[in-house]
């Protein structure tokens, strides 16, 4: 199935395929991937803290102030097991948005998927990297995997489907959710964090390289063998062809459904896990409500994606639209990987054993403080890229890599 831009009728072309220019981009898309790159900050600095003892749910720290103990309860409720399903999302719609553009422009169906296919391959090249020097919890990798399979899956499929599949993904995350939760104990969950600090603690770089590296490996596996991320994957290929936040007031009310559903559910469930692990309330073994509380991650990360499509289409219009805020936050969007990568360059040489080893010394509120601050320095860094009309080095770079002349074989 070929999917074209109904607002831009395709113009035969013999020459190589370009990039879009930053021009043509959705305000919605790029708000969503800058904020989400605050989520993502947010879920990755407590593995930094690696002198802290860890509870049964995730890498939180058992000890703790009120005030960590308020910024653990937002982590659960509002970030752990949604930030990854909303990325999955927005990359799978941020690639449909591609497919229909340079089908609009006149590239081959072939030509295209040829295109995608080089684009993930160097994705997961770049998720290695970044793996095996900084960051093992790097997700470059799993989405570039992810797109390299899907692609020439599903991306011809039509609508009906890719919901159908999108069911039956969503019902294996749940079955492998509850075989994982009657299979662990919540003592598994201690051991856990320990793995996922192992590299974090280590004093000597060479030897948290080697440890990072197998870890990356075999969390980009499970990451897609869970099915959540590859049900997300489907869902943002299907939002695409609708143009689902393109055009965001011709689909108000699923837009509404999606966010106030979505985020309900998963903030519930957030919430019943944030209360067992800071106070003395009892609900359930916590490795059930961890699977509950992943499978509901799913529908709360589409249901983020749907809200900034809402609150774009708020600002559409609107001199708002163009307030400092809106323009920075949507430029970091449109910078998304290089603002990725940027903050491991302050996780791991800043808070790892291996760097500065500042991890030792913050807790769960201070270190939060440090992501936040993080994530507002990567938005004036994108900030200032915009207004001299440059992309960010990691998207130069990738797009160099992928969109080098192609002959089509058609």
């Amino acid at each position: 199935m070929t999917i074209r831009d109904p607002d831009r009728p395709p113009t035969p072309s013999t020459g190589p395929v370009r990039p879009t220019p930053l021009s043509e981009r959705s305000l919605a898309p790029d708000l969503a991937r800058g904020m989400m790159l605050l989520l993502i900050a947010l879920a990755h600095v407590p593995y930094f803290l690696y002198t802290a003892q860890a509870g049964t749910v995730g890498v939180h720290p058992v000890e703790g102030g009120a005030a960590d103990r308020i910024a653990q309860a937002f982590t659960l409720i509002v970030v752990d097991a949604r930030v990854y399903t909303m990325f999955g999302f927005l990359f799978a719609y941020g690639i449909g948005q591609m497919y229909a553009r340079q089908t609009a422009k006149g590239a081959g169906a072939v030509q295209t998927r040829r295109l995608l296919r080089r684009r993930h391959l160097w994705m997961i090249v770049f998720g290695a990297v970044h793996a095996l020097l900084l960051w093992q919890g790097d997700i470059i990798g799993m989405y570039g995997l992810i797109g390299l399979v899907m692609v020439p899956l599903f991306f011809h499929r039509s609508d009906r489907t890719l919901k159908v599949w999108i069911g039956v993904l969503l019902g294996l995350a749940a079955l492998v959710s509850l075989a994982g939760a009657l299979a662990t104990t919540d003592a598994g969950g201690a051991v856990a964090a320990e793995v996922q600090r192992a590299s974090i603690a280590e004093p000597s770089y060479a030897v948290s390289a080697a440890v990072r590296l197998p870890v990356w490996v075999v969390q980009t596996i499970t990451g897609i063998a869970q099915s959540a991320l590859p049900a997300a994957f489907l869902m943002g290929v299907l939002a695409a062809r609708h143009r689902l936040l393109d055009e965001p007031g011709r689909h108000l009310v699923l837009l509404r459904r999606l966010a106030l559903w979505g985020i309900a559910a998963g903030w519930t469930t957030g919430a019943v896990l944030a209360l067992q692990h800071t106070t003395s309330l009892e609900f359930g073994p916590v490795s059930v409500l961890t699977g509950v509380h992943f499978v509901a991650g799913i529908f709360t990360g589409v249901g983020y994606a749907a809200l900034f499509g809402l609150v774009a289409h708020r600002l559409s219009g609107r001199a708002a639209a163009t307030a400092l805020p809106v323009r920075w936050i949507g430029a970091l969007g449109r910078r998304s990987m290089s603002g990725y990568l940027a903050q491991s360059l302050v996780w791991g040489p800043v808070l790892a054993a291996w760097g500065l080893g500042l991890g030792t010394h913050l807790s769960s509120w201070s270190v939060s403080l440090l992501a936040v601050v993080t994530w507002a320095a990567t938005v004036a860094g994108a900030a200032v890229l915009e207004r001299s009309g440059r992309r960010g080095p990691a998207e130069v770079l990738l797009r160099k890599l992928t969109y080098r002349p192609v002959r089509s074989r058609g």
